[in-house]
């Protein structure tokens, strides 16, 4: 028979090695879980990234930064935090919206946290609009329920189809709860090329009358761009509810590149790869690169998007 001392001990390390396996930091640390209510970003380090990473967007490091800190820092936030990004094709708007996520969930994209929709493989028909209205509500519905700090980027919203995004309206609202579930402490984030036109337009202006682009500040165009793409029937935004009702918090330019950005562009890719920085590779890749307007070729045209590829031809070098 076992001595009454050796059950107690034997009953006691069961009990703590339950205990220990079943912690929440014991089981998160091999299955991801949702971020706890009580935790913070580490402003130091999203900083840091943004400013090695992201190159000639001070406006949307800067925005972005103070939006998503002042966000997860509030303890009560009274709706969603939605952002809007615009510009065109090679600026950064993904690249920035990735590097946010892994932020908040440090598998990013891979997260089963982090929902990534693509208009022309998620939406692509026009005339069953109805029901993706109804899939996307049921989508967000029940992973807000699972993860209440979920994040939703609608990458593609120029090519989304007219008051389709209007069917998430309820959720970026001033509501405590709908359906009894909080959408609160979720991010919405949407990236779109509409209005980069009207972007590089300003930030030409701003050259010709010899200010730096770094004097652009976001009151300089944020009423033009949520005008410009509410009135664009092409933004995914035309005449939307999110708009009207000032649902959306920011809407973020992305400045067109100068050269300097196509260069650095080439520099981190090189790093990345794990080359030593080759200058004459560097001026060779950005050469290849077309800019604008035609006379002044001040901006790329493709921002930094091909880099990767044409990098690819300098390899043997």
């Amino acid at each position: 028979a076992l001595e009454p001392l050796s059950v107690s001990l034997a009953i006691g390390v069961a009990w703590a090695l339950t205990g220990y396996l079943s912690h929440p930091n014991f089981y998160c640390s091999y299955v991801e879980c949702c971020p706890s209510d009580g935790h913070r970003i580490n402003a130091t380090a999203l900083r840091a990234q943004l400013d090695t990473k992201l190159f000639g967007q001070h406006l949307a490091k800067d925005v972005v930064l103070k939006a998503v800190m002042g966000f997860t820092s509030n303890p009560s936030p009274k709706k969603p935090l939605t952002l809007s990004l615009h510009g065109w094709a090679g600026t950064g708007k993904n690249f920035l919206s990735q590097i946010l996520a892994e932020h908040v969930h440090p598998a990013g994209l891979r997260s089963k946290f982090v929902h990534l929709f693509l208009a022309t493989l998620h939406f692509p028909h026009q005339d069953e609009v109805k029901l993706y209205k109804e899939q996307l509500q049921n989508w967000i519905r029940g992973n807000v329920s699972a993860c209440p700090h979920s994040i939703f980027i609608f990458d593609e919203m120029d090519k989304m189809h007219p008051g389709l995004i209007d069917a998430i309206k309820p959720f970026l609202d001033y509501y405590e709860q709908v359906d009894r579930v909080s959408y609160r402490k979720a991010i919405f984030i949407f990236l779109s090329n509409a209005g980069g036109d009207l972007i590089n337009k300003a930030a030409l202006d701003f050259w010709t009358s010899g200010k730096r682009r770094e004097e652009i500040q976001l009151k300089d165009l944020e009423l033009m761009l949520s005008v410009g793409v509410f009135n664009n029937k092409n933004s995914g935004l035309w005449h939307s509810s999110l708009i009207d009702r000032n649902l959306i918090d920011y809407f973020i330019p992305f400045l067109p590149l100068e050269h300097k950005h196509v260069k650095m562009c080439v520099r981190a890719e090189m790093t990345a790869r794990g080359y030593a920085v080759d200058e004459k590779i560097v001026q060779a890749v950005a050469d290849e690169m077309t800019f604008f307007p035609k006379e002044q070729k001040i901006y790329s045209d493709k921002g930094c998007k091909t880099v990767q590829a044409k990098l690819d031809i300098h390899e043997d070098f």
